[in-house]
């Protein structure tokens, strides 16, 4: 009998058509690890924001369709997956399942689902290559206090430079600068979604690694290319991580360059990159006179990444049961106390 290996792909999830809109932005809204008021406070706040917010989300997502795309994205890499682990792991019955924060399959489904699999080895992976108390932690919180099921239990906590990841991200740059006609005068900005500061000053160690994985990319790419690390998706009046991405844009028409703009965060397309890259920042850059504005695709199945993944969860086997561990020897400075694998950490 082979052996049963069940790795569960943990996202952010995406209203899957108009009717979901509210829902979703209500479930993100009541997460502690977004709001951190009492549950007194947070549950009603949560319910004024999803109400308030719906109709520009709606808006938002009727650019794509009416419904994110991320779930079918996240499909057909949990399919890549498990082809990839058919070759890499010789008799080991390996299946992907998907455990989507905020919209379905939440993750309540998939346990169930982990469960009826009655797997021998479960590896936690996180589609989000950089941890966050805020994606990472609220995801696997939310799983252990869901899952009921058979199994050693492995936890991928990220891979900030693994080598899939950034090949995979220094190709697509590289094709999509080709495809553009080769501008010189350009910056490369590599935009991930912000956080409020506090987030950071408590110990999270999401700018540490994002910065990490942009320099890894850029060292992959041309000597002496111009390029900066800025984040987006700015919301409330709380100070966030900088520079934003657009005082970026703004910057770079100032000094009469043009932007090549890419996520270094998210691994699959959705509202933040078809809306938000595509369309707002887009006609910034128009605005201001940054051209030309090139965006470089999510990673989506690029070969390099799944083969990244599939090196992720070979390397999760390969530690004991129960253990949480980076998937590619990173290690976060003791300072940073929200990280579950920071050097001197139980792992």
């Amino acid at each position: 009998m082979s052996q049963k290996l069940a790795v569960v792909l943990f996202n952010l999830g995406g209203p899957d058509g108009p009717r979901a809109v509210r829902p979703f932005l209500f479930n993100l809204f009541r997460d502690p690890a977004i709001i951190g008021a009492p549950a007194l406070i947070r549950y009603p706040l949560a319910a004024l924001i999803s109400t308030t917010r719906e109709k520009m989300a709606k808006a938002n997502y009727a650019i794509m369709g009416g419904g994110s795309p991320l779930l079918p994205e996240t499909k057909n890499q949990a399919e890549a997956l498990e082809q990839a682990l058919a070759v890499a792991l010789p008799g080991v019955e390996a299946k992907c399942f998907i455990a989507m924060r905020y919209w379905h399959p939440l993750t309540d489904e998939t346990a169930r689902q982990v469960a009826a699999f009655a797997p021998d080895e479960v590896v936690l992976l996180p589609l989000y290559p950089q941890f966050s108390t805020t994606t990472t932690g609220s995801s696997l919180k939310a799983w252990r206090k869901a899952y009921k099921g058979s199994g050693a239990e492995t936890t991928v906590c990220c891979y900030p430079t693994e080598a899939g990841l950034i090949e995979a991200h220094a190709r697509m740059i590289r094709e999509t600068w080709e495809k553009a006609g080769s501008p010189s005068n350009i910056r490369l900005l590599f935009s991930a979604h912000g956080l409020p500061e506090k987030v950071i000053l408590a110990g999270d160690p999401y700018q540490k690694q994002i910065e990490a994985t942009a320099a890894a990319v850029a060292a992959k790419l041309p000597a002496g290319i111009d390029w900066t690390v800025c984040y987006q998706s700015r919301v409330g009046p709380l100070k966030w991580i900088g520079p934003s991405t657009d005082e970026e844009i703004r910057r770079a028409g100032a000094e009469g360059k043009g932007v090549m703009i890419t996520p270094i965060a998210f691994v699959s397309e959705h509202v933040e990159t078809l809306v938000e890259l595509d369309h707002e920042y887009a006609e910034l850059a128009k605005e201001v006179g940054a051209a030309p504005y090139v965006r470089v695709p999510a990673l989506g199945g690029a070969p390099e990444f799944i083969d990244g993944l599939a090196s992720a969860v070979r390397s999760a086997l390969a530690e004991r049961a129960g253990s949480v561990a980076p998937a590619c020897g990173w290690r976060c400075g003791p300072e940073w106390s929200k990280c579950p694998c920071r050097e001197g950490a139980a792992v």
